[in-house]
């Protein structure tokens, strides 16, 4: 696939901070991609700089093999961005939101009510088009923001942060259209999130921390460079457990073993089949990815 996002040697400083500090990285077309770290490590500035809200100070950023210097008005018409907080006008209509943002592209008459239909269908709006914004539910604005960054039609949808105090119920419904837009609109998704098992959804993960990119990979990759495994072994004596000659913790019910990578099982396994009577083996999380690479915990 091609890369639709190139950024090389990046850096903004804002006096003596080094928001974002020399980082490269891609992004294909049409994947998932997520970008994580803390609050201030650079994220933010990172999303500023490609939608053309700041300057960098040096480096280079291409959208779609455009620098974006060079034309900054059709940059800006490939990407779409929903904000962690929303910018929808509460006390009007969900209809006259998505209208007055789309006369901003010049989207009026028969064209808006065309795209507003595709986007009514794709995102299931039709029993709100009238109501207020500020009557409709936390996953309901969301999905409005959504419908709003892609008035346009863009090729890049940036998420920042899109589900961050939605209800987990709330949070998969997103997510499900998200997936959807993804199929239906062979959008590219950059996301930024506090929640990791969204992350471990991605096709590619780039974990910033104060300014720098400390890690990139699939999130399998990331899990097998970082993170441990962990074998539980059921219905065995702690003799047993003894006789494989690995650190072990004990559980309520069973025994724990860390393991530094999956074919380590396959090796005990094979060396002791009789005390597998009763297992499982559960790969490390991007939750210890994140710890392993930047020393702190992502909280959302």
């Amino acid at each position: 696939m091609e890369n639709i996002i190139e950024i090389t040697d990046l850096k903004k400083h804002f006096g003596s901070v080094k928001a974002v500090d020399g980082i490269s990285f891609s992004v294909k077309k049409g994947e998932l991609f997520a970008f994580l770290g803390l609050n201030g490590a650079g994220k933010s500035t990172t999303i500023s700089v490609i939608c053309g809200s700041l300057k960098k100070d040096s480096g280079e950023v291409l959208i779609d093999g455009i620098k974006i210097e060079e034309k900054p008005d059709e940059i800006k018409s490939r990407l779409g961005v929903v904000f962690q907080n929303s910018a929808l006008d509460k006390p009007l209509s969900v209809y006259e939101n998505l209208r007055s943002r789309a006369a901003l592209y010049g989207i009026t008459g028969k064209q808006f009510e065309n795209r507003l239909g595709e986007l009514t269908e794709l995102l299931d709006l039709k029993e709100i088009l009238r109501h207020p914004v500020g009557k409709l539910s936390g996953g309901q604005r969301r999905r409005i923001d959504i419908a709003r960054a892609l008035l346009h039609s863009p090729e890049i949808l940036i998420l920042d942060e899109p589900t961050t105090g939605l209800d987990p119920q709330t949070r998969q419904t997103v997510w499900a259209v998200i997936n959807d837009l993804r199929k239906s609109e062979k959008i590219t998704v950059f996301l930024t999130t506090h929640y990791m098992e969204e992350a471990a959804e991605a096709d590619n993960v780039v974990i910033l921390d104060a300014g720098k990119i400390s890690a990139e990979g699939s999130p399998l990759e990331l899990k097998n460079r970082y993170a441990s495994d962990t074998l539980t072994l059921y219905s065995v004596t702690e003799d047993e457990v003894k006789s494989l000659g690995i650190p072990y913790n004990k559980t309520h019910d069973g025994f724990a073993l860390t393991l530094k990578k999956t074919a380590d099982a396959t090796a005990l396994i094979t060396k002791a089949p009789h005390v597998f009577r009763d297992y499982e083996l559960t790969k490390g999380k991007m939750d210890d990815v994140f710890l392993a690479v930047t020393g702190k915990t992502l909280n959302a």
